[in-house]
């Protein structure tokens, strides 16, 4: 008889916040415990007008180097500490785009089985339900998303 939820492919989005190493601890559980692979994924945004907030620095053509060579790092550091000790099938990937539109795409194009996100990152503001990024994957992904609200971080009460 089949399993009610067949996972054979995990999406994972990270950020590189405090959080993201507590919601890649819950995707490794359920891959090991489904025997499924697990792919890292960073989407890194790009500065949208020629001084972005968001990065505190001038638009540059270096800074989209620097950005991927940094995912690159982290990617791989975060792939290290999860997998070690194990042979559980971990990929990373690096997109650059819009973070909800690029991770929705990956969901739908790389046929996950499921998105396991954290509710907030580094956005630096509150919202209300869960972060724009994860309320956004939640409502358009083709496949189920475990939400992992972290801990120490209030939202509003409504």
């Amino acid at each position: 008889m089949a399993r009610f939820l067949e996972v054979r492919r995990i999406l994972v989005p990270v950020d590189f916040s405090d959080a993201c190493r507590v919601v890649l601890d819950y995707a490794v559980d359920i891959a090991r415990d489904r025997g499924a692979e697990v792919v890292l994924l960073h989407v890194v945004g790009l500065p949208v007008a020629p001084f972005d907030p968001a990065y505190g620095v001038a638009a540059d053509p270096r800074l989209l180097l620097d950005l991927q060579s940094g995912a690159e790092k982290g990617l791989a550091d975060l792939a290290a500490k999860a997998g070690a000790g194990s042979n559980l099938s971990l990929k990373t990937k690096i997109l650059t785009g819009a973070p909800s539109r690029e991770i929705v795409r990956e969901a739908r194009e790389g046929g996950y089985d499921l998105v396991v996100i954290g509710t907030h990152g580094r956005t630096g503001f509150r919202h209300v339900f869960l972060g724009s990024v994860a309320e956004n994957v939640v409502r358009l992904a083709p496949c189920p998303v475990v939400t992992v609200r972290l801990k120490g971080f209030e939202i509003e009460k409504l």
